[in-house]
């Protein structure tokens, strides 16, 4: 299993726009092949409120990299949620825990 993070910084003022289209892109996310869950987390830090943590859990990296991101799904999902970042976010992949508590 492996883990995908991105830290998404969404324009300000369109967090509930950008909640809404979430909503609408996680089918897409959901049916691809290796998935195996997702979370998004909104920042409770003050002055962060337009920052959420994307958490995905893939069975391996290619299921992300080589599968969804070059399937007709990923389309619509760009469509649908990139318009609200700013910037981009970079995208990290980490492997299984290392160490545990």
């Amino acid at each position: 299993m492996i883990l995908e993070s991105a830290l998404l910084d969404v324009l300000a003022g369109r967090e509930e726009d950008f909640l809404v289209a979430f909503t609408e892109a996680r089918p897409l996310i959901a049916v691809q092949p290796g998935f195996r869950s997702l979370a998004l987390r909104r920042c409770l830090d003050e002055g962060r409120g337009s920052r959420f943590l994307l958490q995905v859990e893939w069975e391996t990296l290619a299921d992300h990299t080589e599968g969804f991101r070059r399937s007709a799904e990923y389309e619509r999902w760009r469509t649908l949620l990139h318009p609200y970042y700013s910037p981009f976010p970079e995208v990290e992949h980490y492997g299984e825990p290392v160490l545990t508590a």
